[in-house]
């Protein structure tokens, strides 16, 4: 096995379920997936514990003080009955964290932007595959309108294509514990059948408006993942050829 230095910053790193890369992103974008469902926006970053955390205590907290039913009746224009589902209570710590997942996705966007920089100039080599007793996790060029497809299907098998194994675990568990609790594969049954006002009295509106940011991020994190990846692919195999056949004494025709 090659040993390499010892290096400052890594652009990216192999584990056998997933793959970890430095790459400059929007912190206006990370901001809005965690202004759109909290946790979303450290997903994008890959800090994952975060973001888990995030999104179970959004559904939680949620849960308790009835903002997705608030959202909804707001929506429609029935402000006496928005104030009248949401429980204060709970509203008030739903708040803070809410607030704080904004703010913390953007400033860790802004500092791994600058780390970015640094470790792409330090250019530090990366072993393009990792294979261990469960899973073998490898760089490769994949299409991202497959990713999306995938993802449009069902939230998370777009990420399992990428090979982003826990997060994409993860979202497909969560989006089948939403869907149980909001009814809606007995809600799109009767959809499908003509039964449009059995379909509206069986779905749970708090669980059900949950689905249109799930799976507009999932489309957008299952894309502009899958193209980092393949940057990742190209920089690991440009360094490769430099190292290994580019001659340091060849003169450039300039």
């Amino acid at each position: 096995m090659t040993k390499y230095p010892q290096v400052r910053r890594q652009r990216a790193h192999l584990s056998q379920f997933t793959t970890t890369v430095l790459q400059t992103k929007n912190p206006w974008v990370v901001a809005f997936f965690s202004f759109s469902y909290p946790g979303f926006g450290h997903l994008l970053l890959h800090r994952y514990v975060a973001g888990f955390i995030l999104i179970l205590w959004e559904t939680f907290i949620n849960d308790l003080s009835n903002v997705n039913l608030g959202i909804m009746y707001t929506l429609i224009g029935d402000f006496e009955k928005a104030k009248e589902v949401l429980d204060e209570r709970w509203l008030i710590l739903y708040v803070g964290i809410y607030m704080f997942g904004i703010w913390d996705g953007y400033r860790t966007t802004v500092d791994l932007n600058k780390l970015y920089l640094l470790a792409d100039r330090e250019d530090a080599p990366l072993s393009p595959i990792k294979m261990g007793g469960w899973d073998i996790n490898f760089m490769d060029k994949r299409k991202p309108w497959v990713a999306v497809v995938w993802s449009a299907l069902f939230p998370g098998l777009g990420h399992l294509y990428i090979h982003k194994v826990v997060a994409g675990f993860f979202i497909f568990a969560y989006t089948v514990g939403i869907m149980y609790f909001g009814h809606i594969p007995l809600g799109i049954q009767y959809t499908m059948i003509g039964e449009f006002a059995k379909a509206k009295e069986v779905l749970d509106m708090q669980w059900l408006i949950y689905l249109p940011s799930i799976f507009f991020f999932i489309l957008y994190d299952a894309y502009s993942a899958t193209v980092e990846y393949n940057h990742l692919f190209e920089k690991e195999m440009k360094k490769f050829l430099r190292d290994n056949y580019q001659n340091k004494e060849f003169k450039f025709p300039f």
